[in-house]
């Protein structure tokens, strides 16, 4: 695989006193200084509101934003905690208790949902330091620094992630944040913004990655698919060598973002990812779309983007630029609203307000920032349960439901296997997003599967039939692939309800059919 070259350049507190003593404060429950509202796929999946409604905090070390997670009744009681000063490995360490997993040397969100950290007053500058969501939900991160977190050297936090997520993390909103490095891997820095193992619904906004090797990932290899629906908007990408950023399979929306000097190459596109790229300024760099280092495409669509002297290298088998004339190779539904500012001016209303300590403006479509009115807390924030378990029900009988699912499609981006194949179909087909290609068993019975690298949750998929070909499918079974169970029975394609199940393989298979069955698409909801 080709590189991009380096840069150029607790037991839980028990009285208010000892909180104190750790560096925490504790309010009465009050409006949370974060402000705005979630956008992007934060809002789906039943949306992200982080503490809002929960108590508020004020800490100025590590150690105090672990207590603070750790006093909660439990790892699900909202709270927000407002961060000042510096935050670095002399005050940070390890804090238990029954609502926290907390470690030295990490702002550690681990096993928890429904916390907001937002700066405030003089700022939060996370020193060498990094902030690791794992198994958690419900996330959000407001106006704050992290900066120089290193892999190899020292000292060391976060595997080199300024910010990572990773292993069933859902909805998280990190908006108005500033992320920097001072290199690249060879000297001890990796990702700025990481996602993987299964990490969905999550939103970047107003927020600046600088002078990095690697801006982030979603999906730490070619075969870690269970990542997706990320939206990029307004940041600034800065002095990146690659990674702005690369996508393992899934979905991501990039809008309205300024990338300045990627030196390598930018999104990079791969392995199945669909990317959405709207509106963006690109600006002295090379490369800034396509599939790199790699002969596992991805695909991209493109619409009103601006290419300021950018540069593009002649392709190769493993290198494949989108450019000199970018082009559409797929399409990318959108499920959420938004307003999209004119390419033309996004280099000046994102360099005014993107990043951390600049007054959390947002922009609305006109090219003028705006400040959003305060967060109102939400009377019962939810966020997905971090660790689900596998119910295993008894088999029911049920004909396809009428009414369509809503949400985002979960198949796209996953995996898919089956049965034996007729000649000419594949089962990649029934996860592409494109009707005018299906999957057909060998004969007149077989079955199709989707699955997922880790547990992901479905309530109800839906069967496609291929053109020419509705009504061919008679009876059939949806399995659950990880236990053999039955999860409903009928007939027909069309929109299935099965017992909500969270699962990493899912099974649909066809017991009875007339001439040929063909399924063009097996979509899967969550909800």
């Amino acid at each position: 695989m080709r590189r991009p070259v380096a840069l150029r350049l607790c037991a839980a507190l028990a009285t208010t006193a000892t909180a104190a003593a750790a560096g925490v404060v504790l309010s009465m429950p009050e409006a949370s200084a974060a402000t705005g509202r979630a956008t992007g796929y934060a809002t789906q999946n039943g949306g992200t509101t982080g503490g809002a409604g929960g108590q508020t905090v004020r800490a100025t070390t590590g150690t105090a934003i672990h207590a603070a997670l750790c006093a909660r009744a439990s790892s699900s009681t909202p709270i927000t905690i407002e961060v000042e000063g510096t935050i670095n490995h002399g005050n940070t360490s390890k804090v238990s208790g029954t609502s926290c997993n907390t470690a030295d040397g990490v702002i550690e969100l681990k096993q928890v949902s429904n916390v907001t950290l937002v700066g405030v007053g003089s700022g939060a500058v996370f020193d060498q330091l990094g902030i690791h969501i794992r198994e958690a939900g419900n996330i959000i991160i407001q106006n704050v620094t992290v900066k120089n977190v290193k892999k190899s050297g020292s000292p060391t936090s976060n595997g080199g992630d300024a910010i990572g997520m990773e292993s069933n993390v859902r909805n998280v909103w990190v908006d108005h944040v500033s992320l920097e490095a001072s290199g690249g891997e060879s000297e001890g820095f990796d990702g700025l913004f990481d996602m993987k193992d299964n990490t969905q619904y999550v939103t970047l906004s107003y927020s600046t990655l600088r002078n990095s090797g690697r801006g982030g990932l979603v999906g730490s290899s070619e075969t870690e698919l269970s990542n997706g629906f990320i939206t990029y908007h307004h940041n600034l990408y800065e002095n990146i060598d690659s990674r702005a950023p690369l996508l393992r399979g899934g979905i991501a929306h990039m809008y309205n973002n300024y990338y300045v000097k990627l030196n390598e190459s930018g999104i990079n596109s791969r392995a199945g990812a669909r990317a959405k790229v709207d509106n963006n300024y690109f600006e002295d760099s090379k490369d800034v779309l396509g599939t790199f280092y790699t002969t596992a495409a991805g695909y991209w669509q493109v619409s009103g983007n601006t290419f300021d002297n950018v540069t593009w290298s002649s392709p190769a088998a493993d290198y494949k630029p989108a450019g000199p004339d970018p082009r559409s190779t797929t399409t990318v539904a959108i499920p959420y609203p938004y307003t999209l500012d004119a390419a033309a001016c996004v280099p000046d209303v994102v360099t005014r307000i993107a990043g951390a300590n600049k007054g959390m403006q947002e922009s609305n479509g006109s090219c003028s920032p705006q400040t959003p009115s305060p967060t109102t807390p939400a009377p019962s924030p939810t966020s997905p349960t971090p660790t689900p378990t596998t119910p295993t029900p008894s088999p029911t009988t049920a004909t396809p439901s009428p009414t369509q699912p809503g949400g985002t499609n979960l198949s796209i981006g996953a995996g898919s296997d089956g049965s034996s194949k007729a000649d000419g179909t594949s089962y990649g087909n029934v996860r592409d997003g494109n009707l005018s290609t299906y999957w057909s068993p060998a004969g007149s019975t077989g079955s199709i599967s989707i699955k997922w690298g880790s547990a992901t949750t479905v309530s109800r998929i839906t069967i496609r039939e291929a053109a020419g070909s509705a009504g061919g499918i008679g009876s059939w079974r949806v399995l659950n692939a990880d236990t053999g169970a039955v999860l409903t029975t009928g007939s027909g394609a069309g929109a299935i309800t099965v017992p909500r199940t969270s699962l990493s393989k899912i099974t649909f298979e066809i017991t009875g059919s007339t001439g040929t069955p063909k399924v063009a698409e097996f979509e899967t909801y969550a909800s």
